[in-house]
């Protein structure tokens, strides 16, 4: 790579609507794609990948094992591991009332979220510094709550849900000013409203409900200089206008079976910036190697004007073929040579 320029500053380009001089990647992956990748490349996997994104902070907030297979966020919710192995499921429910009389919420400011970030930045300063915080509003309401009975307290309780995405912006807020006494360079927030078709709330409820949260949110980021990167998973492309006018820089995970990923990276250039794109439904788990090859190719070339961060959709499922792992990886390390 050439001493000129840093993958930090290959990302910063993207993220402010420029063309950089290669397509820079970052990639995911669940407990068990990471298992085969220690078995091909060794204990050093992550090195050899490369990745241009350091991510910073502990994301959902999981730091407490309370059985075989349950782990205890921050916020108190136990969530069971015993099928799905990197988040889980629910087992509790923190509010079973559509009220926060009785609850508290947790320190943002606990150093465990922090108590590292100096420390790997000074180790590899070359990457992007991106601080996470995963279940950044819908999704830690409902795990707060129970999915079912957010979704009706909507209709039921629209004051109680003002209250709660309230009390969580001030949270994510509070964590977000902390996080901003390191050396970051953005924030990712994670926080999925979409299904296969549409909006899991729609786009009524959203605007009412999550947008004014939101843009309160991202102002924190986005008021001290810094970029706003955001994940929802599903078809939530009908958002992108309002996600633009309130700070976002940049969209993952980008899922190809739900958008245009082409069309969209073509029409949002200079506006919008996207990380993902490539199957984790389809390409990488049923594909062969050559056809995760030839969509690689397709992602990176399309890339090559700016806007795009090539990365697969979402972290990678234990589903995926070591040969499928290496194949993207090998694509997105020759385009970099190749532009070099």
């Amino acid at each position: 790579m050439s001493a000129q320029i840093s993958k930090r500053e290959v990302v910063s380009s993207v993220i402010n609507g420029n063309a950089p001089a290669y397509v820079p990647w970052s990639f995911r992956f669940t407990v068990e794609s990471i298992e085969k990748l220690e078995s091909r490349l060794g204990p050093s996997w992550e090195e050899q990948l490369d990745n241009h994104f350091m991510e910073l902070g502990s994301d959902i907030g999981f730091f407490d094992q309370v059985g075989a297979n349950e782990y205890q966020d921050l916020f108190g919710v136990v969530w069971d591991r015993t099928v799905e192995k990197d988040i889980g499921m629910p087992a509790n429910k923190m509010l079973a009332t559509p009220s926060l009389d009785g609850y508290s919420f947790p320190d943002p400011r606990d150093e465990r979220f922090f108590r590292d970030v100096d420390e790997r930045i000074a180790r590899d300063p070359d990457r992007y510094r991106v601080f996470c915080i995963g279940f950044s509003l819908y999704e830690r309401a409902w795990s707060l709550r129970g999915m079912t009975e957010l979704l009706m307290d909507f209709y039921e309780n629209p004051q109680f849900v003002h209250d709660l995405f309230e009390a969580i912006v001030d949270y994510n807020t509070a964590q977000v000013r902390r996080a901003l006494e390191h050396d970051i360079d953005a924030v990712y927030f994670g926080d999925d409203w979409g299904q296969q078709t549409g909006l899991i709330m729609g786009p009524d409820l959203w605007r009412e409900f999550l947008y004014p949260h939101l843009k309160r949110m991202y102002a924190a980021v986005r008021d001290a200089g810094k970029a706003v990167l955001i994940h929802s998973c599903g078809d939530v492309d009908e958002l992108f206008p309002d996600l633009i006018d309130i700070g976002v820089c940049c969209f993952n995970p980008f899922q190809p079976e739900v958008m245009d990923t082409i069309s969209l990276l073509e029409n949002y250039r200079g506006r919008l910036s996207f990380w993902g794109g490539l199957s984790t439904q389809q390409t990488l788990p049923f594909g062969d190697e050559a056809t995760v090859r030839e969509e690689s190719r397709r992602l990176l070339s399309a890339g090559e004007s700016g806007g795009y961060i090539f990365s697969p959709a979402h972290a990678v499922e234990g589903d995926v073929p070591i040969e499928n792992i290496m194949a993207f990886v090998e694509e997105a390390h020759a385009a970099r040579a190749a532009a070099l």
